[in-house]
């Protein structure tokens, strides 16, 4: 098969897949009416998610399940155990049981995200700065994707939202499970627990791996009040409208994601996470004095935020998968987004704890994240592209 042609399923399955990410986020104001629960109680739906997603990762990471297995089959069958989670939620009575199913989601995407990324390099592994951000753009776009449904009133309900992305899940596993894996595709084996902690010696992998912890802090909190944001701009707007408007700043992210992997090509995938880092933190810095000022000048930066924000992070998994042996890429990418998305909890709940108190002022929060991103790779500024 043409490696386009495969790339192109793959990015395509991640867009489907990662569409469970924020589908509760997306019918927030329909779990508070039905549920009755807060901004806080919010922020422990999105940090279940990334609870499951760090357990997952961590799992396969430190037992060598990432790179002892088919990176088709474990990414296929892992979209449909998040589909079947995601589903429940639907049927959940309270907040009690949609946390432990949202936990279960999380978990299931421990085998799309990390492990799609080592599916695309199987690929395509001398264009992996290129690849990644296509990869990354569509997970961008497919976190966003539930907003864009709610938005458009596709569905009659809440539920239909919640639905919706579990089939567009289920059709990502049916896709990949027929494009197989790439010529490049290696495994160990047997497992290997703990094995996976020798990239930490490595120079390269680590700069990349704490840019990518601080540039971490920023983004899944970003991401989780997106909606907050644009609601506190538009507040004469419908639900629709300001969940339409949300879609808008994750699609800017998409566009960001493939850019910056286009333009690594010709300077380097370091440079473009620096550049992306530096962006983002400027965009923190400025934001909390344009809403008062200017909501179109305000949403204009937002989107420029939610462009900057991610633009990096498939240059950060590009920069550690050539750092680290073949055998190890699939551990290595799944321990990496572990640590990652355990600071995410973390972020989150310090910034849907804070919203009431401080609204817009919330992107000073997230500030010290692309900072210290870009003291971890201040190092890798004249890496060679």
């Amino acid at each position: 098969m043409p490696v386009r042609v495969a790339v192109t399923c793959i990015v395509v399955a991640e867009l489907l897949g990662t569409s469970l990410w924020f589908s509760a986020n997306a019918v927030a104001d329909a779990l508070h009416r039905v549920w009755g629960i807060t901004t806080i109680e919010l922020g422990y739906l999105t940090s279940s998610v990334q609870l499951g997603f760090i357990s997952g990762t961590f799992l396969i990471a430190f037992s060598g399940l990432a790179d002892r297995f088919s990176a088709s089959r474990t990414f296929a069958i892992c979209a449909v155990l998040g589909a079947i989670a995601n589903t429940a939620f639907a049927a959940a009575d309270g907040l009690s049981s949609a946390l432990a199913l949202r936990f279960l989601t999380g978990v299931a995407l421990a085998g799309v995200y990390p492990i799609g990324m080592k599916l695309v390099v199987s690929w395509a592994p001398e264009r992996a700065g290129n690849v990644l951000g296509w990869l990354v753009g569509m997970l961008t776009l497919g976190t966003g994707l539930p907003h864009l449904v709610r938005g458009l009133s596709i569905t009659p309900n809440w539920q239909g939202v919640i639905h919706t992305a579990s089939a567009l899940a289920i059709a990502a596993a049916v896709l990949v499970w027929w494009l197989g894996d790439g010529p490049h595709h290696t495994s160990r084996r047997r497992l290997e627990w703990g094995g996976v902690l020798a990239t930490y010696r490595i120079p390269g992998f680590r700069s990349a791996a704490f840019g990518y912890f601080g540039h971490m802090w920023e983004l899944y909190a970003f991401w989780a009040m997106v909606p907050l944001l644009v609601a506190e701009l538009f507040t004469r707007q419908s639900a629709n409208s300001i969940y339409l408007a949300a879609f808008f700043v994750f699609a800017a992210g998409a566009v960001g994601c493939i850019m910056g992997g286009a333009i690594s090509r010709h300077v380097g995938s370091a440079r473009i996470a620096i550049i992306a880092l530096a962006g983002s933190a400027s965009c923190c810095l400025l934001y909390p004095w344009l809403p008062q000022a200017s909501t179109a000048a305000a949403f204009a930066l937002l989107l420029l935020w939610g462009l900057f924000v991610v633009a990096d992070s498939p240059q950060f998994s590009a920069l550690a998968s050539r750092a680290c042996p073949k055998e190890r890429i699939g551990s290595a990418l799944a321990l990496m987004n572990s640590i990652g998305f355990g600071i995410t909890v973390l972020s989150i709940q310090v910034a849907t704890a804070s919203w009431q108190g401080i609204s817009a002022n919330i992107a000073w929060l997230l500030l010290p994240g692309p900072v210290l991103g870009l003291i971890a790779m201040r190092r890798l500024w004249s890496a060679t592209p």
